[in-house]
Parts: C-alpha cells; structure tokens; sequence
C-alpha cells in the first residue's frame, strides 16, 4: 500500500487551518465540568410588597432587608446569558393550601387596599407550588412549579442549540411562626417533583445521574473520571440538582438508590457513591477546597452574594474568590443592578458575559 506523503509546506498549512479552527470554536473540545457559569439565585422571585418589606423591618431590620431583591423572568434571564435557574417548591397535590396569603392583608392596611394577587387562581390546582416564603415573600413570576417547566421548554425549543441550564431545586416545608404549615417532603412528594419535571420537559432534554455514571459502578467514579457530557452533546439540556439537607436526600434515594433512574443529582459530600455535584456557598472560606474538588472532576455550586449585603456594600471580595474558585456555577441576585436600593454593583465576567471557560481546568483562560 503506497504511503501518501505531504510536501511540508502543504503540511504546514493543514496544521495551520487545524489551529484556526480549533481557536475559532474553543468550546466544542470542551466537557459540561470545564465551564464556568453565572445564573440567579432564587430565580421566580417578584419583588416583596413594600408594605410587608416595612412590615418586617418593624420586626427584623435585618430580615427584611435579606429579601429585598427581584429578578426578572426566566425567559429574559435566559435571554440575557444566564445558564442557571434556581427554584423553591412546595408541596400541594389537592390545590389550594396556599391561595390566601396573610400578607395581603398586611398590604391592605399599609395602604394599598386595591391589591390584587393570582387573579386566574393558579393556586387552586393540584401540584408543586413555587414561592418564597409562605404567607408572606409570596409574589412570583410562577406560581406554578409545571408552568415554569412549560416555559422553559418553550425558550428551549426556540432555542435548541443554547448551552445547558443547571436548574437546583429547594423541596420547602420548614414551619415559620404564624404561617401556614407547609405539608413535608416525603419520599414521594420528593418523586413528585421528579415526574413533574419528566412530564414538562421530557426525558430528551435531561441531563440525568445515570447518563454520567455510565458504565462505571457509581456516579461518583464516573465523575472523578471526567464522564460528564461534552457540550455539544449537551445542547439544549437541562441538569437539575438538589440542594436540600443531607437527611431529605436520603428520603429521596428511598425512592431513587444509587439516584438510578433519577433526574436528581444530588448534594451529597465527595465519598458517597452519589455525589458528583455539590453545593459549597462561601468561596472565600472554601476556595482551596473548592478548587481541589473541580480538578478532582466534581462540579460545584456556590455563591456571590446573599442577603442583599455585597450589593448595597458594593463589595466584590466574594464573587472574586467565586471566579478563582473553578466553581462551575455562581449564583447571584445581582446581574443586573439593584433597583429596589442605590447601587451599582453587578456580577458578570469580562465583556458582560455569563458563561466562560473553567479557569482551575483551563489554566490559559484564567
């Protein structure tokens, strides 16, 4: 068989056009873990009336304060950049727990008697709720848990080719003084957010445990072996996560051991054959750590603000320590500024982007 042999200048110019196009399309080369993104914390959330923010600041300065953010819908997030959601559920299978908010009276008696809330009585049907706090943070752009999901599945549609979403889940159901009572996350009220998720999106446009798992004997080794997703094969999916104490998780892998057949990735501490994806929120504290489990293969969440203070203090000292961290996904309330308080604080990266290349796994793009 005759060898083919190149002239070098003709070998030259191939390794050449190789290079460009490899620069010119960085990310295809690229894995899910070897990103960096910045999305929104609590991402539902509708400013709180200010009669109840008032309300409160005569109870808790400090409080009230906390919840003094907003964000915009989730489709203009998604518009704008943003490649992480995070959502609060609470569960209601009969309807109806939740449709007559105490806080509207305290919106009533501090001067807006002509309030008006869930004029289409979304709160009436059976499922997953999606709110804040119950009674009182309780205006959200979806009040609905399966119309976010409806939503999303429509921006993602429209959009097939958009990078993957990291969506975590809160399952709500501590008790607040003078509150309704939130019923528990059971085992099964935890699958139920499982099946509403599979109802609304549809398996296809999952990221799921078991896909990361592979044919190694947990998702924690296939992880630690780099088995997460390219992204382009992970174009127009989603990753769900979540975010709940160490004992609801194990409620939920009553209904999901070793997270087979799950859409969950779990927050679970590296050692445990079902972690893969944790939640570490303070990066100046954890930097180190943090930076020691993505070069391990882990993928990490955490934080650049909370509670409203690095935004009204101007204070850039945790989102900075959040982007040298390598922690894949930063969540803030602030990528746009505050128009609820003066400041001018704003979290992106360069060139007001929200997705780049992982700086701890991609050392020539820190």
């Amino acid at each position: 068989m005759r060898t083919l042999k190149l002239k070098p200048l003709v070998m030259k110019n191939i390794l050449l056009l190789a290079l460009s196009f490899l620069l010119c399309f960085p990310m295809l080369a690229q894995k899910l873990n070897q990103t960096q993104i910045i999305g929104s914390h609590n991402s539902y959330k509708s400013a709180i009336a200010p009669e109840i923010l008032t309300y409160l600041h005569g109870m808790n300065a400090n409080t009230a304060q906390g919840l003094e953010y907003e964000h915009v819908p989730l489709e203009k997030q998604l518009d704008m950049g943003l490649r992480n959601l995070e959502l609060d559920v609470f569960h209601d299978p009969q309807g109806g727990r939740y449709t007559q908010p105490k806080g509207i009276e305290i919106i009533k008696k501090g001067g807006n008697p002509n309030f008006t809330f869930d004029l289409e009585n979304k709160l009436t049907l059976p499922g997953l709720k999606m709110f804040h706090v119950q009674d009182l943070d309780f205006q959200s752009h979806y009040l609905v848990f399966a119309e976010a999901l409806q939503a999303l599945k429509k921006w993602s549609n429209a959009h097939p080719d958009h990078h993957p979403i990291f969506i975590l889940v809160n399952a709500k159901d501590a008790p607040i003084p003078n509150t309704v009572r939130p019923l528990p996350f059971t085992a099964t009220a935890l699958d139920s957010i499982d099946l509403e998720i599979r109802t609304h999106l549809g398996l296809e446009k999952l990221i799921i445990p078991d896909q990361v798992k592979g044919s190694f004997a947990s998702l924690e080794i296939g992880a630690l072996n780099g088995n997460w997703p390219a992204l382009d094969q992970a174009k127009g999916k989603f990753l769900f996560v979540l975010d709940e104490s160490e004992e609801k998780i194990r409620t939920y892998l009553t209904k999901k051991p070793g997270l087979a057949n799950a859409v969950f990735f779990v927050n679970l501490k590296e050692g445990n054959p079902e972690a893969g994806f944790r939640i570490i929120n303070d990066p100046v504290k954890n930097e180190a750590y943090i930076q020691e489990l993505v070069q391990k293969g882990y993928m990490i969440r955490t934080r650049s603000d909370s509670g409203t203070e690095e935004a009204r203090n101007e204070d850039y000292t945790q989102f900075e320590k959040a982007k040298s961290s390598g922690a894949q996904v930063i969540s803030t309330d602030y990528y746009l500024p505050s128009k609820l308080f003066k400041s001018t604080y704003k979290v992106s990266f360069e060139g007001n982007k929200f997705e780049r290349a992982n700086p701890v796994l991609n050392t020539s793009k820190k």
